[in-house]
């Protein structure tokens, strides 16, 4: 059956949070036994401890999958989001922030005492960024939440490994996988991180062999630790044969694409001064995704992706301030 023309660019089903970016140094990161540059799962009690720790702060409505929909978003891509917030202060804001870019999200907020997820990161001044998220009420998303029409209707359906942890949004987004490959459209992952390819590297390669992931997207740390190699060449050769679109980003070394066993390469795009590493591989998803869309070449999405992750780690926080129409207008002039 011939696929009808996606509607929606790009449906992207991940944790509803909201940032709270703050200055820090190591002395901070030690004192709260926090692995600098990571990122870990916290409970309430934790979140509050450290929330009452952390000094002045930025609140500004986050999560991985959602942070790559407004980079979509500001490179003109129509997008949906999915993903669970409570029915609080927090989850408003997540919500408004999402609406205002154009986005739809129509995930019924929940009721009850789970709060919307929150992740409190610490910038230290070589500007990592330490994450510690509460996933509150993102966690619970049910399947019966899924709009599987509006999942139908984008050309992508984007999922971030980070949501792959708790049980119900794990099987909620292996329903939207099935119903994306039978309206014909095209399953983008990211990776996200190496704990939570620890937890289930299993199943991820279980997709990947399945051929149910049409475009993969990891840092250089993620594939080696996904193929349990040390050697980034022979992480990708793991899998550069299983996926169609396998992209791997390698920080100031630039990124990698194999596309149809074709292997690509970019450098990294110049910064004036990196701030906040925060959402970086988030936008290079979106920079890449959005010429992938276009009918770009590879070597045009690498640097659109490239170009787009610089524009984030100018600044604090994980969504773009330039305007990414004028970045790639300019890159492809």
């Amino acid at each position: 059956m011939t696929a009808s023309a996606p509607t929606l660019d790009v449906v992207a089903i991940g944790n509803a949070i909201v940032d709270v970016i703050a200055r820090s140094d190591d002395a901070f990161l030690a004192q709260h036994a926090l692995t600098k540059g990571g990122m870990q799962l916290i409970d309430a009690d934790m979140a509050e401890t450290l929330y009452a720790d952390m000094g002045q702060a930025k609140e500004i409505s986050g999560g991985s999958a959602a942070n790559t929909l407004a980079g979509l978003a500001a490179l003109g891509k129509k997008c949906g989001f999915i993903g669970q917030v409570n029915d609080d202060q927090l989850g408003a804001v997540f919500a408004h922030d999402v609406h205002a870019l154009g986005i739809r999200f129509d995930t019924p907020a929940v009721q009850g005492d789970i709060p919307t997820a929150r992740c409190l990161i610490l910038v230290t001044p070589d500007a990592q960024r330490t994450m510690n998220t509460f996933l509150g009420a993102s966690q619970f998303l049910p399947e019966a939440a899924l709009d599987l029409d509006m999942i139908r209707s984008a050309g992508i359906l984007y999922l971030e490994g980070y949501l792959w942890d708790p049980a119900q949004p794990r099987a909620a987004m292996r329903a939207a996988i099935e119903a994306a490959h039978e309206a014909g459209r095209k399953v983008a992952f990211t990776l996200s991180d190496n704990f939570v390819i620890d937890r289930h590297r299993a199943d991820f390669i279980d997709l990947i062999e399945q051929g149910l992931i049409d475009i993969l997207f990891s840092n250089e740390g993620e594939i080696q630790s996904l193929a349990q190699v040390d050697d980034f060449d022979a992480a990708l050769a793991r899998f550069a044969d299983k996926v169609p679109v396998l992209v791997s980003t390698r920080s100031e070394k630039g990124a990698v694409a194999i596309v149809d066993g074709v292997r690509h390469e970019a450098p990294a795009a110049p910064v004036a001064q990196i701030i906040d590493t925060t959402g970086a591989g988030d936008l290079f998803a979106a920079g890449f995704l959005a010429a992938h869309i276009d009918g770009r070449s590879v070597e045009d999405a690498l640097a659109l992706g490239a170009a787009a992750a610089a524009e984030v780690i100018s600044h604090w926080g994980a969504r773009p301030e330039e305007d990414l129409g004028v970045i790639r207008d300019k890159l492809f002039a």
